[in-house]
Formats: C-alpha cells, structure tokens, sequence
C-alpha cells in the first residue's frame, strides 16, 4: 500500500511541476488519467522483482501491467492512441507467455503402476503443470444440446447462442474461463439464469447491466430463475476481454 501513496504522490507532484512551467493543465479528472497508469506500472514492477526474489509476486501479471500501464502513459503523453478498452487488444502477449511456460516446464512424465485389474498408465503430477489451449469455442448450430459445460483457454473467444439450442428440464452449470478473450452470450427472453461473471481487466454487459475498469464483477439472476425447471447457471471469468450477454 506504501508504493502506491508514495506513487500517487510522485505522480501528483510532476503534475504540478509540469502545470507550473506551462506544460500540462491540472485538474482532477486529468491528474487520474495520469496517475492510475502509472499504478499499473509501479504494481508491475514490483509484482516482477518480488518474483525474481522469490518473494511471491508473478512475472506474468508483472510484466503485463507494466506493459498495459506504459502504454496508457503514452496515449496521456500523445505518443501514440491507446485507451483503456484496448486492453483487449493484448491478448497475443498471453500466447507469448504460453510459449514461456511451455520452454519452462518439462512434460509431466508418464508412470506404469501396478493394480488389480493390471497395468495402468498414467501421468505424475508435478505443482507447476498446467495447460491451456488457444482458439474459439462456438455453440451455434440448429439443436445443439445443452449439457453441462467447463470451458477454459489461453486466449480466445466464446460465442454461445442458445436461442438455436435444445435446453434439458434442469439446472446447467456452465463456467467458462480464460486469460484473454471475448465472452458472447445469445439467451431467448423465455430461459432464466443466474450469472457470476468477473474480469481483471475489461468489461461485463448482462442485459444492459454493465461494468468496467480493473477487478470488476456482476452477479445477475433472473426473477423467476430459483422456480424454473429450466435454466442456465453461468460462471464466467476472465483475466482480460470482455463479457457480453444478450436477450433474442
């Protein structure tokens, strides 16, 4: 927390420093569009030496809000044109760091053990294993079945639309998640849902309900939605992207 008054505070200074000799004009709204960036910067910085110190922190989350926060500070500086819903347009750097973990982590090895029924394969689990795939999901077939669903990704996008689906009499648990993309949800006016949806970065529409910024979350149900015998239960997450569910 320290950092980030102390960041603040720098900031807030070289603003009046530049207001003062006639290069920039202060006003509230303003100040922030410089400050905030430059948080994100501090926040990365600090996330990836905490992480080269083996002190926690995260060299990924580090270096993307370095890079997010950089990019911010020369749009405030007219270098270039880069506004905060163009976060989404980074999500290619999470192939990169994919392509990170993948050189950094040896493949899970495979291991014959012995049981009643024979011999088994399978693979030893190791604390840094993890995968993830890369590309689109899309559910938008003349009726396609409902069924219950966990979908995760690298980087890509979602596209489901139910008004083509054939939905079962029952509760369906969906959870989507992923670290950049794009979530789009078509649900006929008739199917009730609840959703929790949440992003790191980017932005959440449900039915005209919306949010943004950094860390932001919506939970939504519709009103007759715990009576229903049919319905949707909606998890969604994202690192960065945006969440978009529409009535048809």
């Amino acid at each position: 927390m320290r950092y980030i008054i102390a960041t603040v505070l720098i900031v807030l200074g070289g603003i009046l420093v530049l207001e003062n000799i006639g290069v920039a004009s202060l006003n509230m709204g303003n100040a922030w569009f410089y400050i905030y960036p430059t948080i994100l910067v501090v926040l990365g910085i600090k996330w990836m030496i905490d992480r080269f110190r083996h002190k926690g922190g995260s060299w990924i989350f580090g270096s993307f809000f370095l890079i997010f926060g950089s990019l911010l500070l020369l749009d405030r500086f007219e270098v270039i044109t880069f506004v905060f819903k163009d976060v989404v347009k980074l999500w290619p750097l999470l192939i990169v760091y994919f392509g990170f973990m993948f050189i950094g982590k040896s493949w899970r090895p495979k291991v014959i053990i012995s049981t009643d029924d024979g011999w088994k394969t399978t693979q030893k689990s190791t604390h840094n294993s993890s995968f993830f795939s890369v590309g689109n999901h899309e559910y938008n077939q003349p009726n396609w079945k409902v069924e219950p669903m966990n979908l995760s990704n690298l980087a890509g996008d979602f596209y489901l639309d139910f008004s083509k689906a054939y939905i079962p009499e029952s509760e369906i648990p969906i959870t989507i998640s992923a670290l950049a993309g794009d979530v789009h949800l078509l649900i006929p006016e008739n199917i009730d849902f609840r959703i929790s949806a949440s992003v790191k970065a980017g932005e959440i529409d449900v039915v005209g309900q919306t949010v943004d910024g950094i860390n932001r979350s919506l939970q939504f149900e519709t009103e007759n939605y715990w009576s229903a015998t049919r319905k949707l239960d909606l998890n969604l997450k994202l690192k960065a992207g945006s969440i978009r569910v529409d009535y048809v």
